[in-house]
């Protein structure tokens, strides 16, 4: 699967649009990683707790927005972004999205 922010995908030609592939996950924080954030805050710099679970959360988004793109029966997505949105405190949606394409090198031209 080809993933881009592009808006097109250069050197390939866009032969289907498939329409809007999404992956959303929904984290909380756990008690134990509001303390572990709550330590290293006093300490100041990358809190490394929390960082982690914002990584986690976009890898699942993203797997998730992969595989919707696949069941579409797209091999690209392309104009591909994430957003974020805390539903209440602690409770955190993470969306990623773009327009699932099918796409086939453009003859002529090395992928």
């Amino acid at each position: 699967m080809i993933v881009v922010t592009l808006n097109d995908l250069p050197g390939y030609r866009i032969t289907k649009v498939h329409g809007v592939a999404r992956g959303l996950t929904v984290r909380s924080r756990s008690a134990l990683g509001n303390i572990g954030g709550a330590i290293q805050s006093l300490f100041g710099g990358n809190l490394s707790v929390y960082t982690n679970l914002a990584e986690a959360a976009r890898q699942e988004a993203y797997d998730i927005l992969i595989r919707h793109a696949e069941e579409m029966g797209a091999n690209a997505i392309i104009a591909m972004r994430y957003d974020a949105n805390e539903i209440m405190d602690g409770i955190t949606e993470v969306l990623a999205y773009g327009t699932a394409v099918t796409v086939q090198v453009q003859t002529g031209q090395a992928a």
